[in-house]
């Protein structure tokens, strides 16, 4: 999507980049006990293999195939066994210095590539910083993981993009505040990795890109003070992200191919940064550099003995006009048509927005945790896109595309969104195009899990969905689609551990076919 950016958003972003970890150590204390000496990083050296089997009566089922850090596949038939290492950084809790690595590699059937590399990072912290250079698996923030449908922005649904990311892991208490202000965050640049697939799933018949840069940093606040047992807290958080530099090319009807090669520069590593500028081409109507895209959350939380109760919000935004719900429309026309000279602003509507609640039970053995979300992403700032001109003054900055951009394939790698899956992926398209067809629904999730033994445990996922698709190019009519998950997961002796899921998809949106999966998983310690 096209983003433009004035100085209100450049002061906005410049606020949450500055709470990074960079700024904050030297205030914090670190409590250390007598450990020291050489660090042994072969200490707590631990090992997995694991085998998963899919067959489904056509593609994969939504939720056998979704939230895996792309570790899965849409064919009827597909499997992979992966075999990894790591030494977590909490081996090193008690130290200043820890370090920690992992390599975990899978060999498919039936997926995008017959090698996946799922993880292969090494890891340094300096008592609260965190520096991690590679490909690694990062956490959702404040939702649940196994029950959520998942972020819109920073999801867990495609594969980990190699990266170099500073960041505090855990929340680090500000030395103002009086134990009550609470921050944490990360600022990542990398680069993706799926050219040869996108040459290979386009037929580079459609838009297709080479070697692109990847960006994104994050600031949560937590307003609470669990050390005095005050049961209510609340987080905000805002979550950036770009893709910029790299090569975009696309077919055009005479058989040429329109090439834009995107800057890679230091300025542009700023630029992404703290967006600004113009893209490769732009002139008399410049959008900020990239494929600039984020999301503000919220989440109230209260917390009792044997109960935990939580409202969040995640507002996704691809531009001003929903990152602010604002835009400036004061332009004249004639030959100061370019000149801002009124106050005015258009306030666009607060429609589109991911709202959920959870409730967990700390002793709960049938239901142990229960989500309920609700997504709606059909407005996007309006259905009308129009830049001010000389004899037509107005500016409206709809039609804001989720997910897709004009030079760029969009939030995904790898054929999956890097957001929430229920924004259809790439990897679905019989027609060789790289982006989201449906980005315009309503969707009810509902998430419940139980652990009725100590070693059984189960999850059950149903979500409702209809969609639009998009303002480009809308569906005939709304269409309809359910999904459905049941799994469970029995822990044998010895760290092994089963996993069987059954799952469905009924509806035009992802089609009609159900699927079982089988996962057989060993865990130990070299």
């Amino acid at each position: 999507m096209r983003y433009k950016y004035n100085m209100k958003h450049k002061f906005a972003v410049l606020i949450w980049a500055c709470l990074t970890p960079a700024f904050a150590l030297q205030a914090q204390v670190w409590r250390e006990t007598n450990e020291h000496g050489k660090i042994n990083l072969g200490k707590d050296l631990g090992y997995t293999v694991e085998a998963q089997a899919t067959a489904s009566s056509g593609q994969t089922p939504l939720w056998l195939n979704a939230n895996k850090h792309g570790l899965s596949s849409l064919e009827k038939t597909n499997a992979y066994l992966m075999a990894g290492i790591e030494r977590p950084l909490s081996t090193d809790s008690v130290r200043k210095w820890a370090v920690g690595y992992g390599l975990n590699v899978a060999l498919t059937h039936g997926f995008t590539s017959r090698l996946v590399v799922d993880q292969a990072f090494v890891q340094a912290r300096w008592l609260y910083a965190t520096l991690t250079v590679g490909s690694k698996r990062h956490h959702m923030q404040l939702k649940n993981e196994t029950l959520s449908t998942g972020s819109q922005l920073l999801g867990i649904n495609a594969r980990a993009i190699p990266q170099v990311r500073l960041a505090l892991e855990d929340y680090w208490i500000l030395p103002f505040g009086n134990g009550w202000l609470h921050l944490k965050g990360h600022v990542a640049y990398g680069k993706t990795t799926d050219d040869k697939w996108q040459k290979e799933f386009s037929g580079q018949q459609s838009q297709y890109t080479e070697n692109v840069l990847f960006h994104s940093k994050a600031g949560y606040l937590m307003i609470g003070n669990p050390e005095r047992f005050a049961p209510m807290s609340l987080e905000l958080g805002l979550e950036m992200a770009s893709t910029f530099g790299g090569t975009s090319y696309t077919p055009q009807p005479d058989g040429t191919v329109k090439t834009i090669h995107g800057r890679t520069g230091l300025k542009s590593y700023w630029k992404a940064f703290l967006p600004g500028g113009g893209d490769v081409g732009e002139t008399t109507y410049q959008n900020a550099e990239g494929n600039q895209l984020g999301a503000w959350l919220a989440r109230v939380n209260y917390d009792a003995d044997t109960w935990r109760f939580s409202i969040y919000a995640d507002k996704y935004f691809e531009d001003h006009s929903s990152m602010l719900q604002l835009d400036y429309d004061g332009y004249e026309t004639g030959e100061d048509w370019l000149q801002k000279k009124k106050r005015r602003f258009l306030m666009y509507d607060f429609k589109d927005w991911m709202l959920g609640t959870e409730l967990s039970f700390k002793y709960g053995r049938w239901i142990s945790g229960f989500v309920l979300e609700y997504l709606y992403t059909k407005y996007q700032s309006g259905p009308i896109y129009h830049d001010h001109t000389a004899t037509i003054a107005d500016h409206l900055g709809g039609q804001d595309e989720y997910y897709n951009h004009y030079i760029y394939t969009g939030w995904q790698h790898w054929g999956q969104v890097m957001g929430n899956p229920l924004y259809r992926s790439p990897l679905y398209n019989t027609n060789g195009n790289i982006n989201v067809a449906n980005n315009r629904f309503v969707a009810w999730h509902l998430g419940i899990s139980g652990q009725p033994t100590d070693d059984l445990s189960y999850r059950l996922l149903a979500t409702y969905q209809n969609g639009l698709g998009t303002y480009a190019n809308p569906f005939e009519k709304k269409e309809y689609n359910v999904s459905l998950l049941l799994e469970t997961r029995y822990q044998l002796r010895n760290q092994w551990q089963v996993t069987a899921a059954l799952g469905a998809d009924m509806g035009r949106i992802l089609g009609y076919k159900w699927g079982a999966q089988l996962t057989v998983a060993k865990k130990g310690l070299f």
